[in-house]
């Protein structure tokens, strides 16, 4: 798995929304621990710079550049704006994460 330092910024201010506070806090963690330990998972890339805005919208493109930079052969996300894109002229393509299944 692969991310940049401007995925990590991103991904930290999500989290340090109010709504994931109290389910942070009720594991025991900080934003710091769930950064840390996701920093650790992923290798971090440099950024291709893009030319101009590919995408729909301009605040996707850092993911389509990190994707890039690390010659990845697809990009799993729930954003709608990357997974309409289909197929980038590297050959990487996009697709949405698994539903989550109910176990009833």
């Amino acid at each position: 798995m692969f991310s940049s330092v401007a995925l990590l910024a991103e991904l930290q201010g999500v989290i340090e929304r109010d709504k994931f506070a109290g389910a942070i806090a009720k594991r025991g963690l900080s934003v710091s621990d769930l950064i840390d330990g996701y920093g650790a998972l992923v290798e971090i890339v440099r950024p291709v710079r893009l030319r101009s805005a590919i995408l729909r919208d301009p605040d996707d493109d850092i993911v389509l550049a990190t994707a890039l930079a690390a010659s990845v052969d697809a990009i799993v996300s729930g954003d709608k704006g990357l997974t309409d894109f289909g197929r980038f002229s590297s050959g990487t393509s996009r697709s949405s994460p698994p539903r989550k299944r109910s176990h009833s």
